[in-house]
């Protein structure tokens, strides 16, 4: 029985899983954790990743007996891994949750001929802090002793992969995180490196771009497939097809879908993603999600049980309570340097009203941008609605997402998609077969679902939490 291995490498840790190449049944998996971090200044040092990595692989005995026939990486999107002529990282990798650059972003999107439609048009997305062309940008300005030492410009995935081939390779997917590649071009767009600065060849330091099912080497004998980032995996690890509406509740929040053309938001909402497969996965990004009902849990000296089952005693729209979660500066909508805030506090407030204020406040900021997400693929609003991330296991997250979208949710039984989608690829990679075909093999697995309930009036406290963002 041929095995592989799917590496999940997050913000918060290292997830490997082995499975079966044929059947897709999981035979051991690992975890090891990362270094904490905080915007606004978000970093890790890759080598804690391989640290990570080692521990995980050791634990799900792929050194031993689970060892892999083949094994793709994907890892948390658009960090920058920066090293000089003899393969040295220079400094630890500013990750997607660093909004240090974002006085850099809007000096880009200003000196863009047609400013944010332009970049949109260029690159399929336009550059907030959380891009990597931003931090590039940064780097140059804050530290150019250290911009001058680069020879090598990577991505997480793109720089564990390169640990077990000693290739500098990344993929589309990844790729169209960066703000220099463009979805509807396949290609690099130098011009927009050349904003950062022209005297550069870019040529000499951007990993080449390998396809869905090209190898990218060998590790030990072990097949590497491409990888990708973990959005692009996770899509792959659910099954996701055009008209599913994907979301996830993690650290970040996200809503995607899969669509057959690419996105080009002027507005910046959506980001123009390429996915793993050769479609598109345009894609809205909150930066606080499950942190923000992990905090208003620490304040009420609960742990995650005893939060949900507050949020659950009190009723939707908090009798009036609404919170917006935007506690670490945010991302959609574009506020870097923003804070949370409290509206309609009465002397009459509850514990169980600031529980149910935190749920819903991070579901109707998510939803605020997937309602912009859905005008570029409409059909979107008709499919399946998927429920992913560590918020899914929470009962009060999975009630208030039926209830705020008026849609069945389904929570589908696959504890680590981004893991299960770099198997995927690996398998695929391995067998030269299709990657739905070999998605379809292996099953999506169980779902459960959860109805919204009739009685809640979810455009009511949709438009209660649209009033106080704007406040």
């Amino acid at each position: 029985m041929p095995l592989v291995a799917g590496v999940d490498s997050s913000t918060s840790a290292c997830k490997v899983e082995v499975r079966d190449a044929d059947t897709g049944e999981l035979v051991a998996s690992g975890r090891a954790p990362h270094p904490p971090t905080t915007p606004p200044r978000s970093e890790q040092h890759p080598a804690d990743w391989r640290a990570a990595f080692d521990a995980a692989c050791e634990m799900a005995g792929v050194f031993g007996p689970n060892r892999p026939a083949a094994i793709s990486v994907a890892a948390q999107q658009h960090g920058l891994v920066v090293s000089d002529h003899q393969a040295r990282v220079l400094r630890p990798a500013k990750l997607w949750n660093d909004t240090e650059s974002a006085d850099d972003a809007a000096a880009l999107v200003a000196a863009m001929d047609g400013g944010a439609p332009g970049w949109a048009t260029a690159c399929g997305s336009v550059p907030t802090a959380a891009f990597t062309i931003t931090k590039l940008a940064w780097l140059k300005r804050c530290e150019p002793d250290v911009f001058g030492q680069v020879r090598s410009v990577l991505l997480p995935h793109d720089w564990l992969t390169a640990q077990l081939t000693h290739a500098s390779t990344t993929d589309r997917g990844d790729a169209s995180g960066t703000g220099w590649w463009s979805p509807r071009d396949e290609c690099y767009r130098h011009d927009l490196l050349a904003m950062v600065d022209d005297a550069v060849s870019w040529d000499d330091v951007l990993p080449e771009v390998l396809g869905p099912a090209d190898q990218a080497g060998e590790w030990e004998g072990i097949v590497v497939g491409p990888g990708t980032g973990d959005n692009m995996a996770a899509a792959l690890g659910l099954g996701l097809r055009p008209g599913d509406l994907a979301l996830s509740l993690g650290t970040s929040g996200t809503a995607s879908t899969v669509s057959d053309r690419p996105a080009a938001d002027g507005s910046g909402t959506v980001a123009g993603f390429a996915d793993a497969t050769g479609r598109h996965l345009p894609l809205v990004c909150t930066l606080n999600a499950t942190k923000v009902t992990d905090a208003v849990a620490r304040l009420l000296g609960v742990d995650a049980a005893g939060l949900d089952a507050l949020a659950r005693a009190s009723q939707a729209g908090a009798r009036g309570l609404v919170l917006v979660p935007h506690l670490d500066g945010e991302r959609t909508p574009n506020r870097p340097d923003a804070r949370g805030a409290l509206t309609g506090i009465r002397s009459d407030v509850t514990r169980e009203d600031l529980a149910r204020a935190a749920f819903e406040g991070v579901v109707c900021n998510l939803l605020a941008g997937a309602d912009e997400l859905l005008r570029w693929e409409p059909g979107a609003a008709e499919g399946r609605v998927l429920l992913i991330g560590g918020g899914a296991r929470s009962a009060a997250y999975r009630q208030v997402v039926a209830d705020l979208t008026g849609r069945p949710v389904l929570v589908p039984d696959v504890g680590e998609p981004v893991a299960r989608g770099a198997a995927l690829q690996a398998a695929a990679v391995l067998t030269g077969g299709h990657i739905e075909d070999i998605a379809d093999a292996w099953g999506t697995g169980r779902a459960s679902e959860v109805d919204p309930d009739p009685s809640v009036d979810g455009a009511a406290v949709r438009r209660a939490s649209r009033t106080a963002s704007r406040g």
